[in-house]
């Protein structure tokens, strides 16, 4: 019986002018993806982990995780 193991990613979905969304997951550089909707940018960041994490694996690298990570914003103001 195969053993699924399950990660925590944290993504940043940036709505772009001309419609959709950018999507960033920051723990894994260089995994960026667009989706016209928020469930299409869902659905592929969720492509675009496993492909990452699928070529990780491949070549014997580490599967860094969000575990234990705090996402915060601030507001700045300035004068």
């Amino acid at each position: 019986m195969k053993t699924f193991l399950t990660h925590n990613y944290n993504v940043i979905l940036k709505p772009e002018s001309e419609g959709g969304f950018t999507v960033m997951v920051p723990t894994l550089p260089g995994c960026i993806t667009y989706g016209r909707d928020l469930e299409e940018a869902k659905a592929m960041a969720k492509d675009a982990i496993s492909a990452y994490v699928a070529s990780l694996k491949k070549h014997h690298q580490p599967v860094p995780e969000d575990n234990g990570v705090l996402i915060t914003s601030l507001d700045l103001h300035y004068a």
